[in-house]
Protein backbone atom coordinates (compact mmCIF):
# COMPACT_ATOMS: atom_id res chain seq x y z
CA UNK A 1 0.00 0.00 0.00
CA UNK A 2 1.47 3.81 -1.06
CA UNK A 3 0.83 6.58 1.20
CA UNK A 4 -0.09 10.20 -0.69
CA UNK A 5 2.22 12.81 0.08
CA UNK A 6 -0.38 15.47 0.87
CA UNK A 7 0.68 19.46 1.72
CA UNK A 8 -1.56 21.24 3.36
CA UNK A 9 -0.54 24.59 3.68
CA UNK A 10 -1.89 26.67 6.50
CA UNK A 11 -3.22 29.98 5.93
CA UNK A 12 -2.04 32.92 7.19
CA UNK A 13 -2.22 36.55 7.73
CA UNK A 14 -0.25 38.89 5.07
CA UNK A 15 1.30 41.99 6.18
CA UNK A 16 0.20 43.97 2.80
CA UNK A 17 0.14 47.86 2.39
CA UNK A 18 -0.42 50.63 5.14
CA UNK A 19 -3.82 51.64 5.43
CA UNK A 20 -3.50 55.43 4.35
CA UNK A 21 -1.10 54.42 1.73
CA UNK A 22 -3.97 52.78 -0.99
CA UNK A 23 -6.17 56.00 -1.55
CA UNK A 24 -10.48 55.53 -1.34
CA UNK A 25 -11.88 53.75 -4.40
CA UNK A 26 -8.55 52.35 -5.15
CA UNK A 27 -6.80 48.90 -5.60
CA UNK A 28 -3.29 47.18 -5.94
CA UNK A 29 -1.34 43.97 -6.74
CA UNK A 30 0.61 41.98 -4.64
CA UNK A 31 2.18 38.44 -4.85
CA UNK A 32 2.89 36.00 -1.90
CA UNK A 33 4.22 32.68 -2.73
CA UNK A 34 3.44 32.79 -6.54
CA UNK A 35 -0.58 34.17 -6.23
CA UNK A 36 -1.45 37.10 -7.31
CA UNK A 37 -4.23 39.01 -4.76
CA UNK A 38 -5.42 42.38 -5.23
CA UNK A 39 -6.70 44.44 -2.46
CA UNK A 40 -9.33 47.26 -2.68
CA UNK A 41 -10.10 49.69 -0.38
CA UNK A 42 -13.80 50.89 -1.02
CA UNK A 43 -14.39 54.30 1.54
CA UNK A 44 -11.97 52.74 4.02
CA UNK A 45 -13.32 49.06 3.71
CA UNK A 46 -10.63 46.51 2.29
CA UNK A 47 -11.21 43.67 0.53
CA UNK A 48 -9.41 41.39 -1.22
CA UNK A 49 -10.07 39.05 -4.27
CA UNK A 50 -7.39 36.94 -6.79
CA UNK A 51 -6.17 39.63 -8.76
CA UNK A 52 -5.88 37.93 -11.91
CA UNK A 53 -9.37 38.10 -14.09
CA UNK A 54 -11.39 34.34 -14.21
CA UNK A 55 -11.68 34.82 -18.53
CA UNK A 56 -8.31 35.94 -19.64
CA UNK A 57 -4.93 36.96 -18.07
CA UNK A 58 -5.67 40.61 -16.77
CA UNK A 59 -4.52 42.23 -13.34
CA UNK A 60 -8.29 43.36 -11.68
CA UNK A 61 -6.03 45.63 -9.66
CA UNK A 62 -5.99 47.80 -13.13
CA UNK A 63 -9.37 47.76 -13.10
CA UNK A 64 -12.13 50.36 -13.01
CA UNK A 65 -13.87 50.61 -9.79
CA UNK A 66 -17.41 51.57 -9.30
CA UNK A 67 -18.91 51.21 -6.22
CA UNK A 68 -18.24 47.57 -5.27
CA UNK A 69 -17.58 46.14 -8.97
CA UNK A 70 -14.36 46.28 -10.46
CA UNK A 71 -14.48 46.06 -14.23
CA UNK A 72 -11.76 43.78 -15.68
CA UNK A 73 -9.64 46.00 -18.20
CA UNK A 74 -9.23 43.75 -20.75
CA UNK A 75 -12.75 42.39 -21.68
CA UNK A 76 -15.13 44.75 -19.33
CA UNK A 77 -16.16 41.51 -17.33
CA UNK A 78 -17.71 42.72 -13.82
CA UNK A 79 -17.08 41.21 -10.44
CA UNK A 80 -18.61 41.94 -7.19
CA UNK A 81 -15.65 43.31 -4.97
CA UNK A 82 -16.97 42.33 -1.69
CA UNK A 83 -18.40 38.32 -3.04
CA UNK A 84 -16.18 38.22 -5.82
CA UNK A 85 -19.55 37.42 -7.84
CA UNK A 86 -18.94 37.45 -11.92
CA UNK A 87 -21.21 40.11 -12.86
CA UNK A 88 -21.67 40.21 -16.11
CA UNK A 89 -19.97 38.19 -19.44
CA UNK A 90 -17.53 37.39 -20.68
CA UNK A 91 -16.75 36.74 -17.34
CA UNK A 92 -19.02 33.59 -16.36
CA UNK A 93 -16.15 32.16 -13.07
CA UNK A 94 -16.02 34.31 -9.42
CA UNK A 95 -12.76 35.67 -8.64
CA UNK A 96 -11.83 33.94 -5.10
CA UNK A 97 -12.02 35.80 -1.82
CA UNK A 98 -9.83 36.65 0.90
CA UNK A 99 -10.66 38.25 4.56
CA UNK A 100 -8.67 41.21 5.60
CA UNK A 101 -7.99 42.85 9.10
CA UNK A 102 -6.70 46.12 10.02
CA UNK A 103 -3.80 46.09 12.79
CA UNK A 104 -2.01 48.89 13.62
CA UNK A 105 -3.28 50.52 10.57
CA UNK A 106 -1.77 48.21 8.10
CA UNK A 107 -3.80 45.85 6.04
CA UNK A 108 -3.19 42.44 6.67
CA UNK A 109 -4.69 39.20 3.93
CA UNK A 110 -5.62 35.93 5.01
CA UNK A 111 -4.01 33.56 2.50
CA UNK A 112 -4.26 30.35 1.94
Amino acid sequence: MSEENTSVTAAEWVMVVEASALASEDAMRFTHKGRCIAVYNLSGEFYATSGICTHEHAFMSEGYIDGDTVECPLHQGLFNIRTGAALSPPVTKNLKTFKTKIENGQVYVLVD
